[in-house]
């Protein structure tokens, strides 16, 4: 069984088979690993792996920051969430644009999906290549941003949504304060550029917040267009990576009556390059800042 590549109609993103990712030798995992930074995104159909086998596959990439959550509209008696479950609007903020973990002082490197059960329509995961959109930036943009950071803020991108979420009422709603992270990355691998955007950022120091909500909306209409934005329609077994230092991802719209279960797992990222100072994020109750707090 040999292995194939194949490239979507994309500046990212490829899809490969004749692999079984739960018996990888050497030179498969290095194949693998290739792709992953070439292409952003990886997509192994059909690849119905149990969750030890997923665990130990994105356990090559790197230390898990999660090593498997759900991500599903079921609860746990089988009914399908509504919008007075905060997990509710919890998926319905990731039809929005996003970075996994960058609201955490140490971000995520890489994501890992296996799909368990998909509706009839819609639910497909879309993915916009970054690095693609700093490319296209004029020259005066590419200037202006490179000298900029925003703060990072998962109270803040459900706040977008009318929600107040509380300190502890789920992943992500922390006390470290908010992680203040360049507009442009440098990729620790590739060492190529890439906007660091996505719903949520905020607060650009120096300007003001209007002009930090239109130049991250700016930034982000721009770079999430096609040819550097491509989607994955998903069948029950199918498995996909991603690089969160290159790519947003989001969820297209779905019938929430119906089920939509699927199997995550996070890399987590390389302190060297990953981890950012915090400031008090003034929607948490407290500020208990991790490694680097910010004046």
């Amino acid at each position: 069984m040999s292995i194939t590549i194949e490239p979507k109609d994309a500046t990212l993103g490829a899809t490969i088979t004749g692999i079984d990712l739960a018996q990888l030798d050497h030179a498969s995992w290095e194949t693998v690993r290739q792709a992953f930074l070439e292409f952003g995104v990886l997509i192994f159909p059909g690849q119905n792996l149990s969750d030890d086998a997923q665990i130990a596959f994105a356990s090559r990439f790197g230390e898990l920051e999660t090593e498997l959550a759900a991500i599903s509209n079921e609860r746990a008696d089988g009914e399908v969430v509504d919008d007075n479950d905060l997990p509710y609007w919890i998926l319905r903020g990731n039809e929005r644009w996003h970075i996994d973990s960058s609201f955490k002082p140490l971000a995520a490197k890489a994501s890992c999906l296996t799909a368990m059960a998909v509706p009839d329509a819609g639910g497909e995961t879309q993915w916009a290549d970054m690095r693609a959109g700093f490319d296209v930036l004029p020259n005066e943009t590419k200037r202006r941003v490179e000298g900029l950071c925003a703060l990072h803020s998962n109270y803040y991108s459900h706040e977008m949504l009318g929600q107040v979420p509380r300190t502890g009422d789920g992943y992500g709603f922390h006390t470290k304060g908010a992680p203040l992270r360049p507009l442009v990355k440098t990729h620790p691998e590739t060492d190529r550029k890439s906007l660091y955007i996505g719903r949520h950022a905020y607060g650009i120091p120096g300007i003001t917040e209007a002009q930090s909500e239109e130049l991250l909306a700016e930034l982000l209409e721009l770079a999430a267009q096609s040819p550097r934005v491509t989607e994955h329609h998903w069948q029950p077994g199918d498995l996909a990576i991603w690089d969160n230092r290159r790519v947003l991802h989001r969820v297209a719209p779905y019938d929430y009556s119906q089920p939509r279960v699927m199997r995550h797992t996070r890399v987590a990222g390389d302190p060297a390059s990953e981890l950012a100072g915090t400031l008090p994020d003034t929607r948490a109750t407290t500020y208990q800042p991790g490694q680097i707090a910010l004046d």
